[in-house]
């Protein structure tokens, strides 16, 4: 059995056919990791779902911020935004069997086996493997509860609180949790957030930094998958990172990685570039 990871794919179905095809992947035999970010943007977010849903016993997949999305749009449809491409999935006749599996999946996934933890956005600095499993589980608690769903998706919009606390409640504990693993690029050692700014390593405001850079980061040196970060373009120089989001729905390419050799494979997304 082999197991491969696949960056951000948001709509973009061509080119994880192509991955596919090119490492001949069994989905009777081998396993797919998904960081996320199924969905929106792309040309192609129903055929996305419709094909990961048809193989769903081979996927292992965690919820980006744009899937997250997917699911509020269709409680709340006036959230859907201009550049949304999630009408054809809220219009479908199995939406609500898609949209069921999509509340099923994990904001963290652990392989406890491989000692590799596979997120959307990442982990921020102040908490250990243990306490992120543990946030992550709340969340993954009330996607799961129809009766609590619908308040979480109302509220899970907003940059505050910036900060983890364990004294938060309700929506905004939830909202922090959330935005930790689905929106986090830059932040302070102490996890502070910065939301706004979405560029390279570089660019970070003054008293923060990516959040894997941390030099007291509790997850330093244990092996992290992650997306949503394009600007990387898939670079990340910290041991035992792995960044797959390479920018396939900005014209750039979706990258495959062979989770226990290492070795990376990519298929062009030329079609997607906006001029």
């Amino acid at each position: 059995m082999a197991v491969y990871a696949v960056g951000d794919l948001q709509g973009c179905l061509k080119p994880l056919q192509c991955l596919l095809q090119r490492v001949a992947f069994d989905p009777t035999q081998d396993r797919l990791w998904l960081v996320g970010d199924l969905v929106n943007r792309g040309p192609q977010s129903l055929e996305t779902l419709r094909f990961l849903y048809a193989m769903r016993e081979a996927v292992v997949c965690v919820l980006g911020n744009h899937d997250l999305h997917l699911l509020a749009t269709a409680h709340h449809i006036e959230r859907l935004k201009k550049s949304d491409t999630l009408r054809e999935i809220l219009d479908a006749p199995d939406r609500n069997e898609l949209l069921d599996w999509l509340r099923q999946q994990k904001l963290l996934h652990h392989d406890a086996e491989r000692q590799i933890t596979l997120v959307h956005a990442g982990i921020p600095p102040q908490w250990s493997l243990a306490k992120a499993q543990k946030c992550a589980a709340e969340v993954e608690e009330v996607l799961r509860d129809d009766a609590r769903l619908p308040l979480f998706l109302d509220g899970m919009y907003g940059n505050e609180p910036a900060k983890w606390d364990k004294s938060l409640k309700g929506v905004a504990r939830l909202r922090v949790i959330t935005n930790y693993f689905t929106r986090m690029r830059f932040c302070k050692a102490d996890g502070t957030l910065d939301l706004k700014s979405k560029e390279g390593v570089g660019t970070a405001p003054p008293g923060y930094a990516p959040w894997f850079s941390h030099s007291e980061r509790k997850m330093r040196g244990q092996k992290i998958i992650f997306g949503h970060w394009a600007a990387l373009e898939g670079r990340c120089t910290e041991p035992g990172l792995f960044a797959l989001d390479t920018g396939c729905v900005w014209g750039g390419s979706m990258t495959l990685l062979n989770v226990d050799s290492g070795e990376r494979i990519s298929c062009s997304c030329e079609e997607n570039r906006h001029d």
